[in-house]
């Protein structure tokens, strides 16, 4: 088993150790703790079924089925993979078995890639920056971002992938200031060029072996301020996907699905809008969501407009100005509103924001976030210790036992402030249950799951993800 299991308590660890592999846990259900102290660090542990019951009890009810989930993971932004790609080819390696295999590891299971650059790129650019030349990939993709692809897919050959571009080529905006990267909008002459510009990319990419499972139009929309974006009101956004990137996918065959909006609480109407204008359900899929404004029961208010399409999570990050290398400060936060909140409000996948940075929170692009931490951190100096941090955690507490394809399923019985969890049945024959305990005791729990229960004292302060056989 992966070293991943027996990580050091210190802040930066080296992943060239070569440790000894623990041996495996013995029992009937298998479970990973991660405390906010960081005593027990994604510690594989298991325990037996016992006739044990303690006064908290949580019962699961495979009768009550809610939404299928597509999976959890991070993206790869041109940094990320940047960053990886510094490291020697053994300790990437291992990271990324530790974090993609289903078997060895947490077993991450989609990712965000952007289309063209994002604010964590090495340049701004897109892939059709010259008009006459025509389409065509460029040296972050080709020597970065398809390279460390390839060797995530040789992991985990399952993996789904969301694109989606920070703005369009620049000769196809309107301009609106001095600088032609930020904000402008699509001019209506060139809608159908851009939705080409997709199914080129998409293309691209498939040649290369590497399937896009969905796009987004525009990352947000709203949001004219970053390193690079586009403007895309709502009516803007309908008129693009309705007459041109969803008849074009559709002709194309590539199966891609789209998934409207892709930015914050705040502004919940945007995807509504679009849904009662009318859509394509055979292309158009749902909608995704950011957290960095409005409120996290913006999404089941979605749900509940809009039963019939799908919510995704697709976006948060943490730093500077929410402590986002302190776990005691983030692990409870971050568990209980990035992943459990949005899973047990409709969301069929969670995917927090860069997977890697540096530890000077690089590379990164002037306009861009100058203050953001990735999921994990990796030292400048040697490319090689590596500081883990909460949104690492949060998913591999999700994927490490909630499988694509799990149905997430009804769970009660056991209410108290600082508790929180979600209970799903995988496509295997296996439950799983995720919990996390923010208050400040440990906390004795019963687990009656079908016709076989335990019980186990969740550690204070503590998320905790179990795994048996019904």
């Amino acid at each position: 088993m992966s070293s991943l299991f027996l990580i050091s308590i210190s802040l930066w660890t080296c992943d060239s150790n070569a440790d000894t592999p623990p041996e495996e846990p013995a029992g009937d259900v298998i479970m990973y703790v991660t405390t906010s102290s960081r005593s027990q660090d994604f510690k594989k542990q298991a325990v037996n079924f016992s006739d044990e019951q303690a006064a908290s009890i949580i019962t699961l009810d495979p009768t009550k089925r809610y939404q299928t989930m597509d999976g959890f993971g991070a993206a790869v932004t041109g940094s990320s993979a940047y960053n990886l790609l510094k490291m020697t080819p053994e300790n990437r390696a291992k990271f990324l078995k530790e974090t993609f295999s289903p078997t060895e590891g947490m077993g991450y299971s989609y990712i965000r890639i952007a289309i063209g650059c994002s604010d964590f790129s090495l340049s701004e650019y897109t892939c059709w920056d010259n008009k006459e030349a025509g389409f065509g990939l460029t040296a972050e993709e080709t020597d970065y971002v398809i390279p460390v692809l390839k060797e995530i897919l040789a992991i985990n050959p399952t993996l789904k992938i969301l694109a989606s571009p920070w703005t369009c080529p620049i000769w196809m905006k309107e301009r609106v200031d001095d600088n032609p990267w930020t904000g402008g909008h699509l001019k209506k002459e060139y809608y159908a060029d851009y939705a080409g510009y997709f199914i080129k990319w998409i293309q691209a990419f498939k040649s290369n072996g590497i399937n896009i499972t969905s796009v987004t139009p525009q990352n947000e929309p709203l949001n004219d301020y970053n390193s690079a974006s586009l403007h895309m009101d709502w009516e803007e956004e309908r008129d693009f996907v309705n007459l041109h990137l969803a008849p074009q996918i559709k002709e194309s065959g590539l199966g891609t699905k789209i998934y409207l909006y892709d930015h914050n609480y705040d502004v919940a109407d945007y995807p509504l809008n679009i849904y009662n204008a009318g859509v394509d359900n055979d292309v158009v899929a749902g909608a995704a969501f950011h957290d960095y404004g409005g409120q996290i029961d913006a999404l089941s208010y979605i749900h509940e407009q809009a039963p019939g399409k799908e919510l995704i999570f697709t976006e948060t990050s943490i730093g500077t100005w929410n402590n986002g290398r302190d776990l005691s400060a983030r692990l409870m936060a971050d568990m209980e509103y990035v992943t459990l909140g949005t899973v047990n409000r409709w969301c069929k996948a969670v995917i927090v924001w860069n997977l890697m940075l540096d530890s000077d929170m690089g590379p990164n692009r002037p306009g861009g976030c100058q203050t953001c931490y990735g999921a994990v951190d990796i030292l400048r100096t040697n490319f090689k210790d590596i500081r883990r941090n909460s949104h690492y955690y949060i998913i591999g507490h999700m994927s490490s036992v909630v499988k694509p394809g799990a149905t997430r399923i009804g769970s009660g019985g056991y209410s108290e402030s600082g508790i929180v969890y979600s209970a799903f049945e995988n496509t295997d024959g296996t439950y799983a249950l995720v919990l996390m305990n923010n208050t400040n005791e440990n906390k004795k729990i019963t687990v009656n799951g079908g016709n076989k229960r335990f019980t186990y004292e969740v550690p204070t302060k503590a998320v905790i993800s179990y795994q048996w056989k019904k």
